[in-house]
């Protein structure tokens, strides 16, 4: 069992992991699109469970080139900056990194993974800008619909502990909307008046608020795949069903399906899911815990070269088999 860095991991010696592509005199070889990676809270880019999947996804895909999204430079900074900023401010950083990266702003296109929050800040990256383009989207454990609790900290985690001792003494203040993480996509059913007054970052990329923005409905129908990855043991985010855009109130789980966001369509995954193109899938465990075998299998089903047919069945097609 592969176990990706804890939520609240120690920082580690700074390295960049990226995976220069080889040249080849075979003719069958492809190289693949470039792969951009958004961390968990806690984590930093230079994490040794992300040079381990870089490494993994090289692999299966030889020639991979693979970017860890940061936000500092060295591994604490990046890991305090998974707790402390604005996400709207962190989010338009990412996207003049990307534009801007000499590799990756020259590639047709990119896949991307996010494990945990890395998950909504890279579809975020999709809505606002996609410049490189993003092809396959994979989360894993990613807050879709936000948490309704925040996570437990350790007893010596003093950034988490004085995180969450903020976030619990005024979530909708404007002080922590704009720089306190985890309260930038906290959503409580039972409170969507202040939510959808107050927040930050997450009921603008969810199109909850009366006025719908197009393009970030228009960028995410570009997708191939957006592949959504739920562990059913997680109790790390509450609700854990966030990571199929479920909604959960008092116990009672309402699906993305019987959500006004799909039957509407504010972000066109019902468009997606239609085209065979939205995928559900569950991995058995806690948060974060990954097996070798999960993550093979998704490099070679959703990572490879410009051009790759992923024959995609429609929902009815889907639904005859």
């Amino acid at each position: 069992m592969f176990q990706l860095p804890s939520l609240l991991a120690s920082v580690l010696a700074l390295s960049l992991t990226t995976l220069a592509a080889p040249t080849t005199l075979d003719d069958d070889f492809q190289t693949p699109l470039p792969l951009i990676i958004w961390h968990g809270l806690g984590d930093n880019h230079a994490a040794a469970g992300l040079s381990e999947i870089s490494s993994l996804a090289s692999a299966i895909q030889p020639g991979l080139f693979t970017y860890n999204i940061r936000l500092a430079s060295s591994a604490s900074e990046d890991q305090r900056a998974t707790f402390l900023g604005n996400v709207t401010e962190q989010v338009a950083q990412v996207c003049a990194d990307l534009a801007s990266h000499p590799i990756l702003s020259t590639a047709p296109a990119v896949d991307a993974i996010g494990f945990s929050q890395g998950g909504q800040f890279l579809r975020a990256y999709i809505e606002r800008c996609n410049s490189p383009p993003v092809r396959s989207l994979i989360t894993f454990g990613s807050q879709h619909n936000g948490i309704s609790e925040f996570q437990a900290c350790g007893s010596s985690d003093f950034l988490c502990r004085g995180s969450n001792q903020l976030l619990r003494s005024g979530t909708w203040s404007s002080f922590v909307q704009s720089r306190l993480v985890p309260a930038q996509y906290f959503r409580d059913p039972a409170d969507l008046d202040n939510y959808l007054e107050h927040s930050n970052f997450l009921a603008d990329i969810n199109n909850e608020r009366e006025v719908k923005n197009q393009t970030y409905k228009e960028n995410l129908k570009k997708l191939e795949n957006f592949v959504m990855y739920l562990f059913d043991e997680d109790v790390t985010v509450v609700p854990k069903e966030t990571g199929w855009f479920a909604e959960v109130n008092d116990g009672e789980v309402t699906s993305l399906k019987e959500r006004a966001i799909y039957k509407e369509d504010w972000l066109g995954l019902k468009e997606l899911d239609e085209a065979g193109k939205l995928k559900f899938e569950t991995i058995k465990g806690p948060h974060m815990a990954l097996s070798d075998e999960v993550l093979n299998t998704t490099f070679e089903k959703y990572l490879g070269p410009e051009g790759k047919n992923f024959n995609h069945r429609t929902r009815e097609e889907a639904e005859e088999l």
